[in-house]
């Protein structure tokens, strides 16, 4: 569940378990949960770290698309969704294998990588790359972590909110019987993300890009 880079738990467990289950909004409930739980923990003791200010403008600002992807998770077929959700871990593996790094340089990518952004944050939580591209020049880079786990934890939030709302069953047995592994793969997931920080992180990158290719290939000739 947890990627160790700081962000991606949600986009490298999703394309794997919807290779089991291909019905994301029955597996998101789970990952929400634990999502809420580890997050809030890593930032607690952090939580006067986090830009409050810059915090309110995004999410101000993704808070439309990230509404319409909500709407299309509890409409849309769980076939088309997967596809999406696939496409774009696809092209993160890509970018993580090329060892490239998404950073936005203008007002225009800006307006496309947050629009999209919340859009897949929104339909699956693995937007957290396209809104790091823009968040990155904008925030210092001691309070980009922070701010942005507190961006995902009020996201998180607002969609388990409209689980219940919706009637959507939140997994709650699934995300329990989860607990023991995903804390475990938090408490490492940290471990090395403080080694990759302190050092070289493109072999690393590579190794996880690959695997993310791999996995949505599969992925995309199953739902196709």
């Amino acid at each position: 569940m947890r990627s160790g880079l700081g962000f991606g738990g949600a986009a490298l467990a999703l394309p794997l378990m919807l290779m089991v289950v291909n019905e994301p909004v029955l597996l998101l409930p789970a990952i929400c949960l634990h999502l809420l739980l580890f997050s809030s923990l890593t930032v607690a003791s952090r939580i006067a770290n986090v830009d409050w200010r810059y915090l309110l403008r995004l999410v101000l600002v993704i808070a439309i698309p990230f509404a319409a992807g909500l709407f299309g998770l509890l409409n849309l077929s769980g076939r088309f969704l997967s596809i999406v959700v696939y496409a774009v871990t696809l092209s993160y593996g890509l970018m993580y294998a090329l060892n490239r790094v998404l950073v936005s340089g203008n007002r225009w990518v800006d307006a496309f990588c947050l629009t999209f952004g919340g859009y897949v944050s929104g339909v699956s939580l693995i937007g957290a790359p396209l809104i790091m591209a823009v968040s990155t020049r904008q925030l210092p880079a001691r309070q980009l972590r922070d701010t942005m786990f507190v961006v995902w934890i009020v996201l998180v939030i607002v969609k388990l909110s409209t689980f219940v709302g919706a009637g959507v069953d939140l997994q709650w047995r699934l995300a329990l019987a989860m607990l023991p592994l995903v804390g475990l793969g938090h408490w490492f997931g940290l471990k090395l993300h403080s080694h990759l920080v302190s050092g070289d992180r493109q072999f690393f990158n590579r190794i996880i890009g690959c695997g993310l290719m791999l996995v949505s290939i599969l992925g995309l000739a199953t739902a196709l």
